[in-house]
């Protein structure tokens, strides 16, 4: 699909409308919004954060609909739009986050790159779709909207509610206001309820379609996608993350043993990164695909850039560079349960992320751990990102391999955030893509071009990633 829309028209007179739970979002049962309340200190913002989860269930009959105008809408009544959509954002990066169809990602970024108009739709509220929006990269968000005064909620509706015949108005109003071209445009949906929705784009597409839509695509010869559920872990792999963490912390602890037996302490700290996390990854049914081997030691000691997306990635670089280097993290990895003493033991630099001026005196030191011969790996985007997208890049990584007069060698990773998302704990078994590129040799970057430098570096993580190389 995606390579159809690369192969197509470009330009924003052709939209992309995409329905948003079902979709975009596997949706919840009823019962899910109560996993979500012991999480949430606030009595006020658990109460929001309960009522948002229930607008996310993948249901849209008729009660669905119904329950919303009767009974959560009106509990908002009183409340700030400021005050729900900041719950809403907190909610979705913390919690729904974890459910976004990467293959729907895939295909934004498909259309964005075709400079098409990339519209979510849905039936319910914009809150929580419109965090989507930002993460995903849409420009727009076609909701139910609610009745305010003052910025204040009433608890009532807005006009009318966007589904089924509403919801197709809603999107034949918006192409006629933003001149988009329907024939020429795409729309995606699950639900049998988006029948005429989908009727009144030009590339239908039924998206992991109920029995319904699933009949009507067929008679109609609509493309039928399926993605991958996005759904609760099942035990099994609950049950092989922790036997994974146990043989990695077995392996780490047999590396280091080792290392005091010889007296070395980098022989026993590259044993046990190496060992534990073939041990890890092979129990938690991982395979890591890696292309460009020889780039990992074919200049050492050097400066490891990475895209981060999970707290799988730890294990991923550990397997591909082996050993002779360390990395640099947030300052609240030293007191993870998990990775703290591991990441102390193997010389791991903190960095207050906060704090501006702490940061750069605690990277002063890096250029000598790289004079010395220790590679250092570091995650230019600062933080794990929610998309298989990649944020913006920081220039430290950079002007430390200057100052160290070491290259940077870029590694692409793809899949971590399948397999565990930035805010999971349970590793999902599959196969992870590693590229390691060519090292960049930094010592000639003027200052004044840094930023261009730098920019161009990540365009290859963002083109590596949209379209993977064969």
């Amino acid at each position: 699909m995606t390579a159809k829309i690369r192969s197509g028209p470009g330009g924003a007179q052709i939209g992309a409308f995409l329905d948003f739970t079902g979709t975009i979002l596997q949706g919840y049962s009823p019962l899910r919004p109560m996993q979500v309340k012991t999480n949430i200190d606030d009595d006020q913002d658990r109460d929001i954060s309960l009522d948002l989860m229930k607008t996310l269930r993948a249901s849209k009959a008729p009660q669905f609909v119904e329950d919303m105008v009767a009974t959560v809408y009106p509990s908002w009544r009183g409340k700030s739009e400021e005050d729900i959509a900041r719950v809403a954002k907190r909610l979705f990066e913390r919690h729904v986050a974890g459910r976004l169809f990467p293959e729907a990602w895939q295909l934004i970024q498909a259309h964005r790159d075709m400079g098409h108009t990339v519209v979510i739709v849905t039936s319910g509220p914009r809150f929580i779709a419109d965090a989507a929006a930002t993460a995903l990269g849409a420009q727009f968000v076609l909701a139910t909207d609610l009745q305010k005064r003052d910025g204040v909620l009433t608890g009532l509706v807005d006009g009318a509610v966007l589904w089924r015949r509403a919801k197709a108005r809603a999107v034949r109003d918006f192409a006629n206001r933003e001149g988009i071209d329907p024939a020429a445009s795409y729309g995606y949906s699950h639900g049998s309820e988006d029948i005429e929705v989908l009727s009144a784009v030009g590339h239908p597409v039924a998206v992991n379609p109920d029995r319904a839509l699933a009949g009507i695509a067929q008679q109609q010869d609509w493309p039928v996608l399926r993605f991958a559920p996005r759904g609760t872990v099942s035990p099994l792999q609950v049950g092989r993350t922790l036997v994974g963490y146990g043989g990695f912390f077995g392996a780490v602890g047999a590396g280091l043993a080792k290392g005091a037996i010889k007296r070395d302490h980098r022989l026993g700290v590259d044993t046990a990164i190496g060992n534990s996390a073939d041990v890890a990854l092979r129990i938690g049914g991982v395979h890591v695909n890696l292309t460009g081997v020889e780039n990992v030691w074919s200049h050492r000691p050097a400066v490891f850039i990475f895209n981060h997306q999970s707290q799988a990635d730890v294990l991923i670089l550990s397997k591909v560079l082996r050993g002779g280097f360390t990395g640099i993290t947030k300052k609240e990895m030293a007191t993870s349960k998990l990775f703290g003493g591991v990441l102390r033991i193997a010389d791991a630099v903190f960095v207050d992320r906060a704090d501006s001026a702490s940061a750069r005196d605690a990277l002063r030191p890096v250029a000598d751990t790289l004079r010395g011969g220790l590679s250092v790996v570091i995650a230019p985007e600062g933080t794990r990102s929610l998309t298989p997208g990649v944020g913006a890049f920081k220039k430290g990584a950079f002007h430390i391999a200057q100052q160290a007069e070491v290259p940077i060698v870029p590694v692409i990773i793809r899949n971590a955030g399948e397999l565990m998302w930035k805010h999971g704990r349970v590793l999902r078994s599959g196969t992870v893509d590693v590229i390691v590129e060519k090292p960049i040799d930094v010592s000639g970057w003027k200052l004044e071009e840094f930023s261009d430098r730098i920019a161009e570096v990540r365009d290859m993580y963002v083109r590596y990633l949209e379209d993977w190389p064969r």
